[in-house]
């Protein structure tokens, strides 16, 4: 982080003792973690730095402890806070982080003393306490963290959020449930990124109209105005396929182009 001191050494030399939805919307504002990405979002992911070796992360419910062993197994130091004793047990327990500390995010005393300030990303997953994830948010803005990125559990959760300085809000029962009713509807889909509201990635199993048939009979470009990037088989995508190669049932492809163009599609 620069010429700034390492906040997980902050950390340990200061804590030395101690142990511890509608389809409209669905459509219009489904935006990314793990998921979709959308065009506002990208300002933001780009400022990330990729040497960036270290988080944080307050509130160790379901999602906080997700994304404190996802980052802790790709090999990332992680320091996982929240104010319940047994959640910070367990996570000692489980060692899904580097460590993990007990405090009170709300007072702004509390998140300096463990040198939390110090951190370039925190990541807030507190989710169904309203008053405390927007009072952690505004205090690690105000505490100079350059990257703070909240769990939203409501729409107006969410604006509140965004009022009071997170640079980036995930809402993630709301992005499952846009996937879900999309899984419904169009099960032959299998993974969509989205670019922005109108235009997406998707795998997807050939058609059975598609079967036996070449790449170049299919013409796809101009029967469809998609680009086919990848085909999948035995676990294996080749990308840019050849025209003369034929797909088959039970194969995957990969398209990119517009949602209306996508729905086009046979399936």
């Amino acid at each position: 982080m620069g010429d700034n001191p390492n906040p997980l050494l902050l950390f340990t030399q200061k804590s030395q003792g101690g142990g511890a939805v509608s389809a409209k919307i669905c459509k219009a504002r489904l935006s990314a973690l793990n998921m979709s990405v959308n065009l506002s979002s990208l300002k933001f992911f780009r400022s990330l730095r990729a040497e960036n070796k270290q988080f944080a992360v307050i509130g160790l419910g379901r999602f906080g402890r997700a994304v404190c062993s996802t980052l802790h197994g790709l090999g990332y130091e992680v320091l996982g806070v929240d104010t319940d004793e047994k959640k910070v047990t367990q996570a000692l327990s489980d060692r899904i982080s580097a460590h993990v500390l007990q405090l009170d995010s709300t007072e702004p005393s509390a998140l300096q003393e463990a040198g939390i300030f110090e951190f370039e990303t925190v990541i807030v997953a507190i989710g169904n306490y309203l008053a405390e994830s927007i009072t952690t948010t505004l205090n690690l803005k105000e505490g100079g963290v350059t990257h703070v990125i909240a769990k939203a559990s409501s729409e107006t959760h969410l604006k509140l959020l965004q009022k009071v300085g997170a640079d980036h809000v995930v809402f993630p029962e709301r992005e499952m449930g846009c996937s879900l009713a999309r899984i419904l509807t169009k099960p032959s889909i299998l993974e969509r990124f989205d670019l922005d509201p109108n235009h997406s990635i998707v795998e997807l199993l050939v058609p059975e109209k598609f079967d036996g048939k070449t790449i170049a009979d299919l013409d796809i470009r101009r029967r469809y105005g998609l680009n086919l990037l990848a085909v999948g088989r035995a676990d294996k995508f080749e990308i840019n396929p050849q025209p003369n190669e034929r797909l088959k049932n039970g194969e995957v492809m990969v398209v990119i182009g517009s949602n209306k163009d996508i729905n086009r599609l046979p399936i």
